[in-house]
């Protein structure tokens, strides 16, 4: 932990895929990939590596001269190579500028990172190919790259830099009283009022529970008592509306017979 750090200081592929660098297995075949490949820098590279910028997500149409256009403006550049397919002759969308001061260098990786160019935000950052021992591209399963929060994320970047790990052994110890004696300074005393307060919570909750239940059960049939009441009073309600109605069309029949026979005499 005292040479803890949250950016790699060694490039270790099963490393760059945990977190907080502790893993031990690796989560993804892409860090088998890393793991088993055996890369070798290009050797026809030239030029100071710690001079030198890796400058990625760049837009496929971007073109040297574009890129000379903006990052000049940090420094006088000294050399840019804008990496192309060698069959198409096409943009692979990254590049790296090597400036002839320290000053610029760092003038432009502090500021150029996210800058917008032909509508897309790049990403800078120092060369890792020569200067970090291990490295293995992102093509073969390594890297520091990736926006993504899901599948193939990579730490110990300046982008995803590694989260300090956690001393799960201490924190089990000091959680189960095995720490120091300072934090264990417990009593007999208190240990038995505690199991004593919890035997009578226990106790008291074995009483209340037949109360409990007999209140719900009890709760339950006033429930059932008034729905019967309710449906018992509609049905009488019912009865007696039609009752009324059957009493009103026979009174309207004697009275329509009646008027019929007083027509005739």
């Amino acid at each position: 932990m005292n040479d803890w750090a949250p950016i790699a200081k060694e490039y270790d592929p099963l490393k760059a895929g945990s977190i907080d660098g502790t893993d031990e297995e690796p989560h993804d075949r892409a860090i088998w990939r890393a793991m088993l490949a055996r890369y070798v820098p290009n050797k026809g590279v030239t030029g100071d590596p710690h001079l030198t910028l890796f400058v990625a997500r760049l837009n496929l149409q971007t073109t040297e001269e574009k890129l000379k256009e903006v990052f000049s403006r940090y420094g006088d550049i000294r050399k840019i190579r804008l990496v192309r397919d060698l069959v198409t002759g096409f943009s692979k969308g990254y590049a790296f500028i090597e400036y002839k001061e320290e000053r610029a260098l760092l003038k432009a990786h502090r500021d150029a990172n996210r800058l917008v160019i032909d509508q897309h935000e790049i990403f800078v950052d120092f060369e890792l190919e020569r200067t970090l021992k291990g490295w293995i591209p992102r093509r073969l399963g390594g890297g520091f790259g990736g926006k993504k929060e899901s599948g193939q994320l990579r730490f110990g970047g300046r982008d995803r830099p590694f989260r300090k790990p956690i001393n799960l052994p201490n924190m089990k110890n000091d959680f189960y009283g095995e720490g120091s004696a300072e934090k264990r300074n417990w009593s007999r005393e208190g240990t038995r009022d505690w199991r004593t307060r919890d035997r009578d919570h226990e106790r008291g909750r074995d009483k209340r529970w037949p109360e409990r239940e007999r209140s719900w059960a009890w709760g339950e049939s006033e429930r059932e008592r008034d729905s019967k009441e309710e449906r018992s009073r509609g049905r009488e309600r019912k009865d007696r509306d039609r009752k009324d109605r059957d009493r009103d069309r026979s009174r309207e029949r004697d009275t329509k017979k009646q008027r019929e026979d007083d027509k005739h005499r």
